[in-house]
This record gives C-alpha cells, sequence and structure tokens, in this order.
C-alpha cells in the first residue's frame, strides 16, 4: 500500500487527502480524471499530467481524460468546429506520450454536458455558488482577470459537474485548478454526490525561469522539432549550482526520472565522462555541489525530451499531412 501511496504522490503539490486516498486504493475500482481544454499547443506542461495518469494507470485507476470542448468554447478558445478538431488531435498526442489506450477512456464534453439532467444539477449548483466564489475559482485559469464574462462563471460549475457526471473518484489537475476543486469538495455533496479527492501538480516554470506563457513561448511543445527543442533547452535559465526555479532540472524530475528506470548523463572523458543515476535527488544534488556543468545538464535534457516527445511529434507530422 505504501509503495501505491508514494507512486501516486510524487511529483505533486498536495493531495486531499492522504487518508481519503487511502481509502481509495482499498477499493476494486476507482476511477480518476483530468479535464483538458483542446486548445494551442500541447506541451510540456501536459506531460506533467499524462505521467501522473501513467502513475494511477500503474496503480489500478481507471483514466478517463474529458476533453473538454464546451468550456474550451467558455474560455474564448475558438468555435465548436475548430476545438473539435483540435480535440480529436489533442487525443491521439496524449496516446502517443505514453497514456495506455486499453485503459484510458477519452470523453469529449459535448456528448453529455447538454444532457436535461446534467443542466438541472448545473443550476442546482448555480443557486449554492455566489458570484465571487465562482470568480475567485476562474481567477487562476481563465483568460480574462479584468472584466471577467458571465460565461466564466459557469465554467468552474460545470468543471464540478463534471467530476460528478463523469463519477470520479481522484480528480486530478495543477495547483491552479485547487479553487475549483474546493468547490467541488464542498458543494457537490449538498446536491447528492460525492466529494472527490483532489490531487494538484506543480506549475513548471517556463524556459527562462519565469511563468509559462505562450506569449513569450518560452516553453517546448510537442510539435517542436528536434533542432528547436536543442536551441530552446541550450537557451534555458540553469545557473551553476542553482536548484530553485530552475527549469532545466525540473525536467529532469518532473519528465525524465518518471519514464526511466536509471538515466546516463553523457559527457566528454575530460569533463569526468558518463555518470549513470537511479533517482532525481542524486541528479540534483552533484548539481548543487558543482559537480556537473550546465551545459552538460542541457545538453543531456535535450536528448531524453526529444525522445520523449518523438512520438508526439511523428503523430503530429501524420495529422498534418493526412
Amino acid at each position: 500500500m505504501r509503495d501505491k501511496i508514494q507512486r501516486v504522490l510524487r511529483n505533486t503539490e498536495e493531495i486531499i487527502t492522504e487518508h481519503e486516498l487511502k481509502d481509495l486504493l482499498e477499493k476494486r475500482e476507482t476511477t480518476t480524471y483530468v479535464g483538458y481544454e483542446p486548445s494551442g499547443k500541447i506541451h510540456l506542461g501536459h506531460l506533467l499530467t499524462v505521467n501522473k495518469l501513467i502513475d494511477l494507470q500503474e496503480v489500478g485507476f481507471k483514466v478517463i481524460i474529458l476533453l473538454a470542448d464546451v468550456h474550451a468554447y467558455l474560455n474564448e478558445k475558438g468555435s465548436f468546429e475548430e476545438i473539435e478538431k483540435v480535440a480529436e488531435m489533442n487525443r491521439e498526442v496524449f496516446i502517443a506520450l505514453g497514456l495506455d489506450e486499453r485503459k484510458a477512456r477519452f470523453v469529449l464534453g459535448s456528448t453529455y454536458q447538454f444532457e436535461r439532467d446534467y443542466v438541472i444539477n448545473l443550476l442546482k449548483l448555480a443557486r449554492l455558488t455566489t458570484l465571487n466564489r465562482a470568480k475567485r475559482s476562474m481567477d487562476e485559469v481563465s483568460r480574462r482577470k479584468t472584466d471577467p464574462l458571465i460565461s466564466q462563471m459557469v465554467y468552474p460549475l460545470m468543471q464540478a459537474m463534471d467530476i460528478a457526471y463523469l463519477g470520479v473518484d481522484l480528480a486530478v489537475g495543477g495547483i491552479d485548478q485547487r479553487k475549483i476543486h474546493m468547490l467541488a469538495r464542498e458543494n457537490l455533496p449538498r446536491i447528492g454526490y460525492k466529494a472527490p479527492v483532489c490531487l494538484h501538480t506543480p506549475i513548471l516554470l517556463g524556459l527562462d525561469g519565469e511563468k509559462m506563457s505562450s506569449s513569450k513561448g518560452n516553453f517546448i511543445s510537442v510539435d517542436d522539432s528536434e533542432g528547436d527543442v536543442n536551441k530552446k533547452i541550450k537557451r534555458a535559465f540553469c545557473p551553476l549550482g542553482e536548484i530553485e526555479n530552475n527549469p532545466v532540472l525540473q525536467m529532469f524530475r518532473y519528465h525524465i526520472f518518471p519514464r526511466y528506470e536509471h538515466i546516463t548523463l553523457e559527457r566528454d572523458d575530460k569533463f569526468g565522462g558518463d555518470v549513470v543515476y537511479d533517482s532525481y535527488s542524486l541528479l540534483e544534488e552533484d548539481y548543487h555541489l558543482g559537480k556537473i556543468h550546465p551545459m552538460d545538464l542541457k545538453i543531456n535534457a535535450a536528448k531524453y525530451i526529444n525522445e520523449l516527445i518523438e512520438p508526439a511529434r511523428r503523430r503530429l507530422k501524420r495529422g498534418v499531412s493526412d
């Protein structure tokens, strides 16, 4: 049991609550989910939650991936026709990134979110939720922080209702989803549904050490070429010996070590030769002590990241040519 708990909790920000998680792991059938807005590029931030879903598949959870087309529409991410095309490609990419499609169920939000029972329960939640509470829940994920639209108030209520409607035991999302999940935990029992256990992953830094932003382009997407990945990581913020706010070390911690039993840091013999690590903590310690040069760290990060995203990159190329 302890091994399962550690697998679920590795590389996460928080669990609400660990006691409830233990209860779930003792059951024969449990369901977890992540909701993704089908919009923009799939990047390493998505890979973080995909890695977590793989962990959850390994410990026995049934996985649901919600391709939240209605949410994307409410959040001004395009027309339904545009969003639906992106959603189908997102499905293919998530599978290419390592999800076992035999253990995963992909659901398009619009296939059930207009049903009568769903809408009635959504209205029940609306009667329990203040405008301020709904706005605060959306502050971290909304496109409009000033002059918000009414559609943004509907968004968190739908996300709570999705958890109930899909029969989710464990809701997974970035820490920016916390307020929405807390709204769900508080109000779903008031309309006859169970409160979900909530697991939150960290928000990753951009390559420049600042907040990841599409406007800055400070991220790696799965359609970046091998050469582009190499160039981006070579320019990334990575101070010698610094652990905090180091996006290159984050790649090893959140993307590379979860997928490899051990990694080989390849170096020229004159700089110490190759080193094999079987845990992130040992790599971090050596970097902190100055035993690893930033450029060696970057070159090897690029090698592994390219390996991880290559299947998705190939799938996207086929999609473009189809």
